[in-house]
């Protein structure tokens, strides 16, 4: 057997739906976020779990409980599953980021691996940071089904990095919408993108959301 790692966005929120910059910010679920949450958990409960690992913010614990509660597996909370984090554009809009800080706005578009949000990280740092949390689910579990409840950005740096896919890129080669299911394998091999995305599990009037 091998190990898989199912990644999972959290569920929808009000800075999911308008694509403002949120981060660290901590915005809860919307009710269609937690019925998101609510309709992964119906569904994925019926694979043995040996494992889930959350970033410790609201809206991703919100994510995992249905499914932690229908198996009765304990989350296990870690830092390095953070959303990015934009310092000074934090709860911004685009529009008023692209305003106030054009210069760099535009710089972080053209290689955000090296050019942070004022004040924010790079995705270099991300990538490091979460490494460290796969590094460990690789080290614990050698074969079977580990879940990772994260965030859009750093769900797709996570995915370049296994991949390959040049970290400066993660927000033109990858998608991640919210609550959607990203599936690697891990092999002699290394690891194998079975499942980019995936929303088929929820009902059609939530995947038909308007979202980013």
């Amino acid at each position: 057997m091998s190990l898989k790692i199912y990644f999972v966005r959290h569920g929808e929120t009000t800075y999911s739906k308008t694509g403002g910059f949120c981060g660290a910010i901590d915005p809860e679920l919307t009710p269609e976020g937690s019925q998101m949450a609510e309709q992964f958990a119906a569904t994925y409960a019926k694979l043995p779990w040996d494992a889930v690992y959350v970033s410790p913010m609201k809206r991703t614990i919100a994510t995992a409980k249905p499914l932690c509660d229908a198996v009765g597996i304990e989350m296990q909370l870690r830092d390095g599953l953070r959303e990015i984090n934009y310092g000074e554009w934090e709860g911004k809009t685009v529009e008023l980021v692209k305003k106030e800080y054009e210069d760099d706005y535009i710089n972080w578009l053209t290689e955000p691996a090296w050019n942070a949000p004022n004040g924010g990280e790079t995705s270099v740092e991300i990538a490091s940071r979460s490494s460290l949390v796969i590094a460990e689910i690789q080290e614990k579990y050698k074969s079977g089904n580990v879940l990772v409840v994260s965030h859009k950005a750093t769900i797709r740096i996570i995915l370049c990095s296994l991949l390959g896919i040049d970290l400066g890129r993660y927000r033109y080669r990858i998608a991640a919408l919210a609550a959607s299911v990203s599936i690697v394998k891990f092999d002699v091999r290394g690891p194998l993108l079975e499942v980019l995305g995936d929303r088929s599990y929820m009902d059609e009037n939530l995947r038909n959301l308007p979202g980013t």
